[in-house]
Parts: structure tokens; C-alpha cells; sequence
């Protein structure tokens, strides 16, 4: 039988007396380098211990040696934290027969991360940088989890690749990050890295990220424009799908929102647009409308976020529920589809004089569709494309990540002419 035994950093010594007496009794201990010294230095101070120590880093040659072992001789393979989670279980269970290897796990650095913190953890996330580029980690974040812990790869995706990302998605305030490091060793060492902080000059390679999602700041500590997209909560079944800051600044300064009126929001998303214009605007009233279920809560949830009211949010469908709404003064047009002519002949239809109406779209082909539209009903037409790329770690440098290009079909309506 092959003991497959979990360990913390402080290995042997920390390990409980049944484990320690198996090293003892051992012909042939594995374990990675790093715990060469400590092991050897437990062993010389162990009489009957005759154990051959050999390495595990390298998994093809420790293979080899089990293979050729005697069944009859006693072997010990020492593994950090859960053999069985990221560790060394699954290449012994690929070239070993399975009856041949018994498995003692330690707790995970997971576990050790958040006993660490005092956090449960039944609602927490995970995600490896081992050998992978850090790209997937801005993925996850976009799903919002109430605690992510990055298992990170010093190499490819370490603290530092973690807080790029942080901040090129704009969570830099909606995460604390917790570095994590040599857990279970006695010189471990956990502490809070504030966004404006620098990382240790001395960090340990053996270290993992620990995100826990902030309470939301005070209205007033938030930006006047250009929130960041952190601020806003999103579905979590669809994450990233709201209008990205850079997008929503354009929109924003392209509605040329009045000190009142009416600002109609149609397929508002998670009201990332329309709330923003009620920090801008307080006068005004918004109307947000998205046929999704469950959308009306969610913009209310982050309305209050942002310390903004609007008039109302209905769930239903363009242009049929564009009914109930009051004529606006201001439209911005984020949804509709196939159906997306329909609504903006709804719109053109119920448009104040000296009204704006703007439509972002991804395809030339809705361009192509609804610039006629707008030029036939009399209105001031304008186009513009924009593209953004933010910054993302990429090896020891940074690499520009493409936003969507989105193009902006903006249309103004003539003022009324002036009484006599």
C-alpha cells in the first residue's frame, strides 16, 4: 500500500502522530523539494526511520520508482493540503492502480484561506491560474461572486495579475483582496491589500488571492460620471451584459440630458444608463423598461446603490409596453431585436419636439435599417463608432483586450417654433 498523505506547509512536524509514525516505518518517502530540509532533519532525528527520500516534482520518474516497488515495501507519498483537489491523487491514480493508494487529506489551502479570514465558505468560488493565462479570472468576475479564492500561479497569474484584472473590470472597490501565503507553515502570513497599497516587496511564491465581495459605498462616495461598471449588480446568469462605462459616458454626453423631462430607458438592461443620467439630471423622470423577469428588482436594487429614484421600471415588451410610459423628451434604445424598427417608429411617434433619441448597435446591417427611419421622420441625424480596449496583464507586461465596437445612431428632433 502507497500512503498518500495531505500535508500543511509546517510538514512533518505539524502532521498527527498516526502520519509521522508512518514515515517512520517507511522504505520510500516522496515529497516535493521544498520539504526536503524539514524532512530530513525529522528523519535524522528519528532512530529507526531508513526511509529513501526521493522528489515528487518530477511525477514521470516518482512513477517509475512506484512502479518498480515491491508490494510488500511501505511507501509514503507526502502532498500539500488535498491530494485528490489540484494535487498529486489524479497522475498516481492515472499510472497506479487505484487499490494500490490510499489517500489522507489535509485540509486545502482553500479551507486554511477562509478558516483564516473567520468566512464560511459554502458560497465561495474558485478558480486555477496554474499553467492557464489569466484572462478566464475577468470572465469570473463578472459573475459577481460573494467570495472568489484564485489559486495563482506566480509565473503566468499571481496577486499582482489579479489586481490588473480587478481594475481593468472595474471591481477594484467592490472586491477586498486578501493575499494568502505559505498557509499552515509557522511563518505564514495572511493581511488585506488596499487598492492604493503596494504588494509585499517579499512575497512567497506558495500564496493564493482571496476576493470578498465590499458592501456597496455611500452614494456620495461614488463618482458624479463615469461610474465604474462594478457599481452596478448584474444578472447573474448573464453577466457583462450592460453597457461598459466607456459606452455609457458616450451615450450619456450623446443624450444631451435637459434639467427635467422625461427619459424613457428601453431594454435598460440592469439601468446602468438611465441611473447614471438621474445622478447627472435629478429633475428628470425616468421611465426604464426591460422585458427580462426579474428586471424590475434589479434596477431598483441598484437605483438604490446609487441613491437615485426613478419615476418607474416596468417589465414587458417594446413597443407594446412603450404605452404606459409618458412622451419622452430623451430615449436611449439598448434592446428590441428583430422587432427594433417597430420600436423606433414607436418612439418617433410619441417624441417631444426638441427631443433626442440614440441607439448603440453592434451590426451595420441595424444601421443600415434605422438611419432611414430617423432621416424620413424629419430629424438631425448622426453616426459614430467607438472602440475601447482596457489593459490586461499579459506575462510581465500588459496587453490592450478589445471591448465590443459599438456603433451610435444618435437622431434630434426640431424644437417647436416659438409663440408669437
Amino acid at each position: 500500500m502507497i500512503e498518500v498523505i495531505g500535508t500543511d506547509a509546517g510538514a512533518p512536524a505539524s502532521l498527527p502522530p498516526p502520519h509521522q509514525q508512518r514515515l517512520r516505518q517507511a522504505a520510500l518517502i516522496a515529497a516535493p523539494r521544498r520539504l526536503h530540509p524539514p524532512l530530513q532533519s525529522w528523519l535524522a532525528a528519528q532512530p529507526q526511520a531508513l526511509a529513501e527520500l526521493m522528489a515528487s516534482d518530477q511525477p514521470a520518474a516518482l512513477l517509475e520508482r512506484l512502479r518498480a516497488l515491491d508490494p510488500q515495501v511501505q511507501a509514503v507519498v507526502l502532498a500539500s493540503g488535498d491530494p485528490l483537489w489540484f494535487g498529486i491523487g489524479r497522475l498516481l491514480l492515472d499510472g497506479l492502480p487505484a487499490e494500490r493508494l490510499r489517500f489522507h487529506p489535509a485540509a486545502s489551502s482553500l479551507q486554511l484561506a477562509f478558516a483564516r479570514l473567520g468566512r464560511p465558505w459554502q458560497d465561495a468560488d474558485w478558480l486555477s491560474l496554474h499553467g492557464r493565462d489569466p484572462a478566464p479570472l475577468a470572465a469570473r468576475l463578472q459573475q459577481r461572486p460573494a467570495a472568489l479564492a484564485v489559486l495563482t500561479d506566480p509565473g503566468r497569474g499571481g496577486a499582482e495579475e489579479v489586481r490588473q484584472i480587478l481594475r481593468a473590470s472595474g471591481l477594484e472597490d467592490a472586491y477586498a483582496l486578501w493575499v494568502c501565503e505559505r498557509l499552515g507553515h509557522p511563518q505564514e502570513r495572511v493581511l488585506r491589500v488596499a487598492p492604493q497599497d503596494g504588494l509585499p516587496s517579499d512575497l512567497d511564491p506558495l500564496h493564493l488571492v482571496v476576493l470578498v465581495a465590499e458592501p456597496p459605498p455611500q452614494p456620495t462616495r461614488l463618482p458624479l460620471f463615469g461610474l465604474p461598471d462594478g457599481a452596478f449588480l448584474q444578472h447573474p446568469d448573464r453577466p457583462g451584459l450592460m453597457t461598459k462605462r466607456e459606452v455609457r459616458i458616450q451615450l450619456l454626453a450623446d443624450l444631451d440630458l435637459p434639467p427635467e423631462g422625461v427619459l424613457w430607458d428601453v431594454g435598460a438592461g440592469v439601468g446602468s444608463i438611465g441611473l447614471e443620467a438621474l445622478r447627472l439630471r435629478p429633475g428628470l423622470q425616468l421611465w426604464a423598461l426591460e422585458q427580462r423577469g426579474g428586471s424590475a428588482a434589479l434596477i431598483a436594487a441598484n437605483a438604490q446603490r446609487l441613491g437615485v429614484q426613478p419615476a418607474r421600471v416596468l417589465e414587458g415588451r417594446a413597443p407594446a409596453a412603450l404605452a404606459q410610459l409618458p412622451d419622452p423628451d430623451r430615449v436611449v434604445i439598448g434592446g428590441g431585436g428583430r422587432e427594433r424598427r417597430a420600436v423606433l417608429d414607436a418612439v418617433l411617434a410619441r417624441l417631444r419636439p426638441g427631443g433626442v433619441v440614440v441607439v448603440p448597435l453592434a451590426t451595420v446591417e441595424a444601421l443600415a435599417e434605422l438611419r432611414p427611419v430617423l432621416e424620413q421622420a424629419g430629424c438631425t441625424v448622426s453616426v459614430s463608432q467607438h472602440q475601447a480596449w482596457r489593459g490586461a496583464p499579459l506575462a510581465d507586461g500588459t496587453r490592450l483586450a478589445p471591448l465590443n465596437p459599438v456603433l451610435v445612431l444618435r437622431g434630434e428632433r426640431k424644437a417647436a417654433a416659438p409663440t408669437a
